[in-house]
């Protein structure tokens, strides 16, 4: 019987609640891993609260002092076979990173990075940290969440080191059938995300008004914590818009409560022009309660939703164009059907949690014989 191989994860873990931290929580939580492996976990997140990311602190430079001696520890003591890392792309993060880098280069472990972001390509804008991209892919294999983001990376990483794994999350199965029925009712549109502006929250409220000019009957809510906006000023946006009648903002939800709103809503609107985009979970949470999306074409989004088939893509900041893709869905509830269906049915081959697992499972088999 072979030896199960050891594995070192260096995750991000929640309470932040991030694309990378949802997806570290999968991992350390998978049985399906955990069975293949004798796995080892360390959280690379010194935020221990949502009110704390994003804030410096002196206990989060202890926190990750402790990261670092712990790391030391399991490579002397443990004698890992290969580290998964949770790599940080820029930031003050990155430089964080760059010194777990050190230390695994040199014991010699194996390294595979796990991209949740990018700026790569915009973060090189001195010797130093290009540089410090060349000591950091150096002899190391990167696993992206899309084919579309490799040209990020592509002037440290050659093609061949690098592996497409796609985000994946639990099915809820929420009962698709609900949605495609004609109610006397507003057609429901939802934004899911925190009030950030680059997600494209104005630009929605703006869309928005356009259909209010228009004399389209509809609702849009929106659910996500406080960002870069605040509710004031999300709110004054609504009264400029003259759309208090129709938007509503729901504040944060999570776990049971998010799906149930995800379950009333009828489009999925999510027009991103933020530059650090890849692969937005909400989207795959849309598409399996079967949801069509109406998103833009950032990052790794073509990857999730296909122009015409689960979905529309319309152009960064284009409010008019927006408005026309929302009038066109709310106006046609078999078209609704028909991409919720098909989004439902793409989650099912390639979104899912099980499938996300046994690609994991695959890239580090493959990186262990290597």
């Amino acid at each position: 019987m072979n030896k199960k191989k050891n594995i070192l994860f260096i995750l991000h873990l929640p309470p932040p609640v991030h694309g990378s931290s949802l997806v570290g929580s999968s991992i350390k939580n998978s049985k399906m891993i955990n069975s293949c492996f004798n796995c080892r976990y360390i959280n690379l997140l010194v935020s221990r609260t949502v009110n704390e990311t994003g804030r410096p602190s002196l206990l989060k430079i202890f926190r990750f002092a402790g990261v670092w001696f712990r790391l030391l520890v399991e490579i002397v003591k443990k004698k890992p076979d290969v580290c998964y890392l949770a790599l940080t792309a820029t930031g003050a993060a990155f430089y964080k990173d760059v010194m777990l880098v050190a230390l695994l280069r040199l014991f010699g472990i194996k390294r595979i990075y796990h991209l949740h972001n990018k700026g790569v390509s915009r973060n090189q804008s001195s010797k130093i940290n290009i540089l410090l991209y060349r000591f950091v892919f150096k002899d190391a294999d990167t696993i992206l969440l899309s084919q579309h983001l490799y040209s990020d990376i592509e002037t440290f990483v050659p093609l061949e080191r690098v592996f497409i794994c796609p985000n994946g999350i639990v099915d809820t199965m929420l009962i698709l059938e609900s949605k495609v029925l004609m109610k006397e009712k507003p057609v429901r549109i939802l934004f899911l995300s925190n009030l950030i502006e680059s997600k494209g929250v104005f630009v929605l409220l703006d869309a928005c008004s356009i259909l209010l000019q228009k004399g389209i009957n509809f609702e849009c809510d929106f659910v996500g914590a406080e960002g870069d906006l605040n509710v004031s000023q999300f709110n004054e946006k609504v009264i400029q818009n003259k759309l208090t009648a129709n938007v509503n903002y729901l504040g944060k939800k999570f776990g049971i409560e998010k799906q149930a709103v995800i379950s009333t809503a009828d489009i999925f609107a999510f027009p991103t022009f933020y530059s650090n985009e890849c692969f937005p979970l909400v989207l795959l949470e849309a598409m399996c309660d079967g949801l069509p999306i109406v998103s833009t074409p950032e990052g790794g989004i073509p990857d999730i939703v296909e122009d015409g088939v689960n979905g529309l893509l319309v152009p960064q900041k284009d409010a008019t164009l927006l408005a026309e893709k929302l009038e066109t869905l709310i106006k046609d509830p078999e078209l609704r059907k028909q991409m919720g269906i098909a989004g439902r049915h793409k989650f099912e081959l390639k979104f899912n949690a099980d499938i996300f697992e046994n690609k994991i499972i695959e890239i580090l088999n493959t990186q262990i014989i290597k």
